[in-house]
């Protein structure tokens, strides 16, 4: 395999809007050839490893991204794709091939693993000659299927991969309203939990979205000295501090009261069915407005009628291009997690979004979410799933100064900036495929 150390370049200068006390890390000076396998890539809303590609080709690394024909969320091809065998883009110094999948992104667990397994398939097929020669692979988890064609050119070409873990299998996937109960359920997880060890000794190195997923995943036999915390960026052509505008404000019915937004999935892992009782129980002090939806939607909705919460509005789907004025125009962004270990370790990508905006955040839950927002000073914490205390942080929330929202809204914009925007990230990412490709220790 040619080494990266042997395609010398000069680097980029950092660019204009890089945090002043993050240095880019030493790389070698070396040009790259990088593999990126990911099921979920642009036009999709997968934007870590699309903007991954983007930066690296950027930083001057030659990128070959290898991926499925969009589907993600609706389950069915874009309109404009048609799935075919070798389908190839090339933009710069990325180049992009597509193979066919089976599309569905529905509740049925069936179908799903069919999606998984297709990719995994045609991915390998096509991965062996197209990827061969880079120096270092990526694969952006989930599905740790993804990671098939990865092992393959890790056995019979040596290429080294660097494996970025966004959710903790098996409980994810046991955890869901998809896998099976009694026993069959507890195979499924003994027998993704085993696949799960396999792959963490088969990857060269691996990237974790919060620190105690790392620690879970040393417990779970993962070397040590392969693991790196790289917590996940935004899409910051998206997410950005704007302005409130009147605007802004008259489409979340702004009542010129505390306004706590929550700006996401409605499913069984956010534990929204919280923020609503927690609102009903504060009364007219605030408002709480939930834009987005999912599988829990209607049930909440039943429950905001039942418990005559008018101060719970559901705005539904909003354009991504609004998103940062919506934001803006809201008091407060609010997070909600189910208290469940695997979720402990997770950063959920509502949180970077709503501190790339600069805005004060509520957050609902344990772990490593709560610390952050602690330890910067970004907002307000409390028990996930206690709708009592969740309530009694909503009426702190509205008794906040504006100046002191204003001050804990800049301390968040620092928190993303210095430790989770996407120079910081790319710069480990990169730093991490660098060393992997060249057999040095991550």
């Amino acid at each position: 395999m040619t080494t990266a150390k042997a395609r010398a370049r000069k680097r980029d200068a950092p660019p204009p809007n890089a945090p002043p006390d993050t240095p880019p890390p030493d790389t070698g000076g070396a040009r790259m050839r990088v593999g990126i396998l990911s099921q979920w890539y642009p036009p999709e809303p997968a934007f870590i490893p699309g903007e991954l590609a983007r930066e690296l080709a950027t930083r001057g690394h030659e990128v070959r991204v290898l991926t499925a024909f969009p589907s993600y969320p609706e389950g069915r091809v874009y309109a404009g794709y048609r799935q075919r065998w070798n389908d190839r883009t090339t933009t710069g110094s990325i180049t992009v091939r597509r193979v066919p999948a089976y599309p569905s992104h529905d509740n049925s667990a069936a179908r799903r693993v069919a999606s998984y397994l297709s990719f995994a398939a045609t991915s390998s097929l096509a991965g062996l000659r197209y990827l061969n020669g880079v120096d270092a692979i990526y694969v952006y988890h989930p599905p740790p299927t993804a990671y098939a064609a990865a092992g393959l050119l890790q056995l019979a070409r040596r290429i080294p991969t660097v494996l970025h873990v966004q959710d903790m299998w098996p409980e994810s996937v046991t955890a869901s309203t998809m896998a099976p109960g009694g026993r069959a359920g507890s195979a499924l997880h003994r027998a993704l939990a085993a696949s799960m060890r396999r792959l963490y000794r088969a990857a060269s190195g691996i990237a974790v979205i919060a620190p105690s997923m790392a620690a879970l995943l040393i417990e779970r036999g993962a070397d040590p000295g392969k693991v790196r915390t790289v917590l996940n960026w935004t899409d910051e052509n998206l997410f950005r501090p704007v302005p409130a505008t009147a605007a802004a404000r008259r489409a979340i019915g702004h009542r010129d009261r505390c306004t706590v937004m929550f700006a996401g999935n409605l499913g069984p892992f956010q534990r929204v069915e919280t923020a609503v009782r927690a609102a009903a129980a504060a009364g007219d002090r605030m408002d709480l407005v939930i834009l987005g939806s999912g599988t829990q939607e209607p049930a909440l909705r039943q429950l905001a009628r039942q418990l005559r919460a008018t101060n719970v509005r559901f705005l539904g789907h909003r354009p991504a291009q609004e998103m940062a004025s919506l934001y803006a125009a809201a008091e407060y962004q609010l997070l909600t997690l189910r208290d469940l270990p695997a979720l402990r370790g997770t950063v959920p990508s509502k949180l970077q979004a709503a501190l790339a905006c600069g805005r004060p955040v509520i957050a609902s839950a344990a772990g490593d979410v709560a610390r952050l927002v602690e330890s910067a000073g970004a907002g307000l914490t409390c028990a996930p799933e206690n709708w009592q205390k969740l309530a009694e942080t909503f009426l702190t929330a509205a008794a906040t100064p504006p100046a002191q929202r204003a001050e804990t809204g800049r301390r968040a914009l620092a928190l993303y900036q210095d430790r989770m925007s996407l120079r910081v990230g790319v710069d480990q990412i990169e730093d991490m495929l660098a060393k992997v490709g060249t057999r040095e220790a991550v």
